[in-house]
């Protein structure tokens, strides 16, 4: 059963990444992306707050997606707070791309069960 908590943080985080898919809808390829910096600074912000979402979710609800590297969202959070710096773009790109709509539709799934 999930907790009024847990919805709070699975729609917050649906929310950012529908945010994300929004500030990328106009840009036509990841060429774009790499040279738009307002665009990467706002899908970076929209992962740091998603990635916090998602820690605060409990260890139940997170156990029924174990398919969902739910560790290396805290560790790309503490990447995206801390070593801001060393973000990789080429690699937020892959997120992007790979991770996010596996996330999205986990979100989904946990959110309608």
């Amino acid at each position: 059963m999930k907790s009024p908590d847990d919805v709070l943080y699975l729609e917050h985080i649906r929310e950012c990444i529908e945010r994300i898919e929004a500030y990328l809808a106009d840009l036509d390829d990841g060429v774009d992306f790499f040279s738009d910096l307002k665009t990467q600074d706002a899908v970076l912000r929209n992962l740091q707050i998603m990635a916090e979402s998602t820690q605060r979710l409990s260890s139940e609800l997170k156990a029924t997606q174990p398919d969902i590297a739910w560790s290396y969202i805290a560790g790309f959070r503490n990447v995206l707070v801390h070593d801001y710096l060393g973000v990789n773009v080429t690699t937020v790109w892959r997120i992007i791309l790979n991770d996010l709509p596996i996330l999205k539709r986990a979100v989904i799934e946990m959110l309608g069960a």
